[in-house]
């Protein structure tokens, strides 16, 4: 009978990989872990924490803003780049220790290297150059982001991994995409008072979400004077003395100081040494996978953003600790990708779960849909002009809530809520039953009544 150096060896050390390594060795398993960068992954290290971090800097600028309805009177506010650079990275470091120090808490071995596979059972640490065994392992290396390699001029562009550690907040910026990550830093760069312009593609940012959602938040960013450009690309880009010069599809030029691509991300599987095992890959690199995240190696197993998946932290984390349970624990079970919550950390934000409109539409024979638009209460004195709209998509048989969407403050917070109820099949009737807490936002969730009625076409 084969002995191995480990019983599971995980290549990565990102949310996945850490709650799958801490489970499967509190099931007794030897466990091992290589990273080649830091412990915590995209999210914790350059991704969602400290994004929203950022997040929270810009919106003090309203803060100040609206204060002075309230009675506050104010001097003028000054911002510090490099401060808040330091203050992420103190609370990034924090974190990436509490990450290390629980694994090896649970008994894990951490290597510092880049692990390559060998064969179906050898893996390579790069940095020591040597080879250890495992019985089983697990690769959850990630995501990476995306950029145009054939643009003339791309070496001069950044990506959202560079932007956490700007030295300088630059005065001019052009971030291009139309997703979660261009959105949001698009938001970000603008409320710390960068002079920012969003470039898509696209006819329309956001892509795939709920129609309301994306118009809405398209009125406020223009409503904040944030521009947007859509139905554009670069198609080179120019750095001169004053900066950089990008050339768009339409003949028109913008001059700035920083670009910054958030095109998407791919996975992270080049020289993982994949062929070698004879791993399956999808169209983009992706690693493929089974609902017990097995790939066509029997051995091999992968989850996050490496695989095909919802590429959300949570859901990497939920991948992990179902294989671990399954392979280890004597505990199979499977994780379930449906009525998956998620936000786009805007200024206003967007939550949502369920079906969009669109998506609806193509599944509910029949479909009631419930609308508010309203100022929130603080802006009723501040005097700030942005509208929360919220939205509820009923199937008209069976009566379930189907779509929840929100715009507007704390709108993650709500539908990270609703989440519960939608996922305990809700109906409307439900949500009529429940007593509203007033005076919120949210209790417009539980006061609809009235179903929306498209407004009549005019010939």
């Amino acid at each position: 009978m084969a002995t191995y150096d480990y019983d599971l060896f995980v290549i990565g050390a990102g949310s996945g990989g850490v709650r799958a390594a801490r489970i499967a060795a509190t099931h007794g398993a030897k466990v091992a872990v290589a990273e080649e960068y830091r412990y915590g992954g995209t999210c914790v290290i350059r991704g969602c924490v400290p994004k929203k971090l950022f997040v929270y800097a810009g919106r003090f600028r309203d803060e100040f803003e609206d204060a002075e309805g309230f009675g506050w009177e104010l001097g003028e506010a000054t911002f510090d780049w490099s401060k808040l650079v330091a203050a992420k990275d103190k609370e990034i470091a924090r974190l990436e220790r509490i990450y290390k120090a629980n694994l090896e808490r649970a008994g894990v071995t951490t290597f510092p290297t880049r692990a390559v596979i060998e064969d179906k059972h050898t893996i390579r640490l790069v940095n020591e150059n040597r080879t250890v065994t495992a019985k089983t392992i697990l690769i959850a290396t990630g995501g990476k982001p995306n950029v145009d390699d054939k643009l003339p001029g791309i070496e001069h562009v950044i990506t959202s991994n560079e932007a956490f550690h700007l030295k300088e907040l630059p005065k001019r910026i052009v971030v291009v995409g139309g997703g979660y990550i261009a959105v949001e830093f698009a938001g970000i760069f603008h409320n710390l008072g960068v002079d920012t312009t969003l470039l898509y593609r696209g006819e329309k940012i956001l892509r795939g979400f709920d129609e309301d959602m994306r118009d809405g938040l398209m009125e406020e960013y223009t409503r904040r004077w944030l521009k947007v450009l859509c139905g554009r690309v670069f198609t080179r880009i120019d750095k001169t003395p004053a900066g950089l010069v990008g050339e768009l599809s339409d003949g028109s030029k913008i001059e700035t100081d920083a670009i910054m691509f958030a095109i998407g991300r791919s996975p992270n599987t080049k020289g993982l040494g994949l062929e070698k095992a004879g791993i399956e890959q999808g169209w983009d690199g992706h690693i493929v996978v089974d609902a017990a995240s097995r790939t066509n190696v029997d051995n091999i197993y992968a989850v996050g953003d490496v695989t095909d998946r919802v590429q959300l932290t949570p859901v990497a984390i939920r991948e992990g600790h179902a294989f671990a349970d399954s392979v280890f624990g004597g505990k199979p079970w499977t994780v379930s990708h449906d009525l998956i919550p998620t936000a786009v950390f805007s200024t206003p934000e967007i939550g949502t779960i369920g079906l969009a409109e669109h998506e609806a539409r193509e599944r509910c024979a029949k479909l009631d849909i419930y609308k508010a638009r309203f100022r929130p209460m603080k802006g009723t004195i501040s005097g700030r002009e942005e509208r929360t709209v919220m939205k509820l998509l009923v199937d008209g048989d069976s009566g379930k809530v189907v779509g929840c969407h929100i715009l507007g403050p704390d709108a993650g917070e709500i539908v990270q809520m609703a989440a519960i109820a939608m996922r305990m099949g809700a109906t409307k009737a439900d949500f009529d039953a429940t007593m509203a807490l007033h005076p919120s936002a949210a209790e417009e969730l539980v006061t609809m009544r009235d179903k929306w009625v498209p407004p009549a076409k005019t010939a």
